[in-house]
């Protein structure tokens, strides 16, 4: 009982977390873990489990949706269902011991790309630097990487986005929509693992819906520099957790 209470309480967390600033795998991952999911499983079930409030979020937003760098949005939105499939069978593929081994790099990294988005890129509005060609490989590389891990995609999204002359607001809406798109077909395949821990899965996504309603109500109300501050804080200390554990 006091597992299925963490584990609701990491998912609200992480919903909110979502809504707010970004990063709800950065506590729903070493929760899992220190369930006793090997982190294969703990990053198949995170994914399930946040995709519902992902989803939620990219339909909120879908007014501000459009195309970037000269292509449709309908065009990113197939190029991230492929992307997210290719990354999902990558990781299915993957075998537990060699992602045991990946997973502290993968934190690292995504930890490095939050930080970097929250508090070091520059956006540089309305001046397309990215071509059609280009903006589609940077979106594909971006969703198999969002569909095998994850984490960070929404800043690697929001730089490519904004080099392909994307504006802020827009960027923010279409990074939430195509998170969804490429969840969904990694969920799909999810889905049909033995890894998938269903009644972790199901008990965070409550918690990560509840957490989403609660952080779009809460975002204008809490300070979010000091919420990403946390953020990479728990990166930090998941990456150096990571590492220093035995495998």
């Amino acid at each position: 009982m006091t597992l299925h209470l963490l584990i609701l309480v990491a998912g609200i967390w992480a919903g909110a977390q979502n809504a707010l600033a970004g990063g709800g795998s950065f506590v729903t991952l070493p929760t899992l873990i220190l369930s006793g999911m090997t982190p294969l499983a703990a990053n198949i079930t995170s994914t399930v489990a946040l995709f519902p409030g992902q989803s939620a979020s990219g339909i909120a937003a879908a007014k501000l949706v459009t195309g970037a760098g000269k292509l449709p949005f309908r065009a990113l939105f197939v190029i991230s269902l492929v992307g997210g499939a290719l990354g999902g069978l990558l990781l299915l593929s993957t075998p537990s011991k060699v992602f045991e081994h990946l997973v502290p790099w993968l934190v690292l990294f995504a930890t490095v790309m939050f930080a970097w988005g929250s508090f070091f890129r520059k956006t540089r509005e309305g001046s397309a630097n990215l071509g059609p060609i280009k903006t589609s490989v940077a979106q594909l590389a971006i969703a198999v990487y969002g569909g095998y891990f994850g984490g960070g995609i929404g800043f690697l999204m929001m730089a490519a986005l904004s080099m392909a002359g994307v504006p802020t607001r827009n960027a923010a809406a279409i990074k939430n929509a195509l998170a969804g798109v490429m969840n969904a077909s990694a969920v799909v395949i999810f889905v049909m693992s033995p890894q998938l821990h269903w009644i972790a899965a199901i008990t965070m996504g409550c918690g990560a819906i509840v957490g989403g309603v609660t952080g779009s109500w809460a975002v204008q109300r809490i300070n979010e520099r000091a919420l990403r501050v946390i953020v990479v804080c728990i990166g930090v200390a998941l990456t150096i957790g990571l590492f220093v554990r035995p495998v």
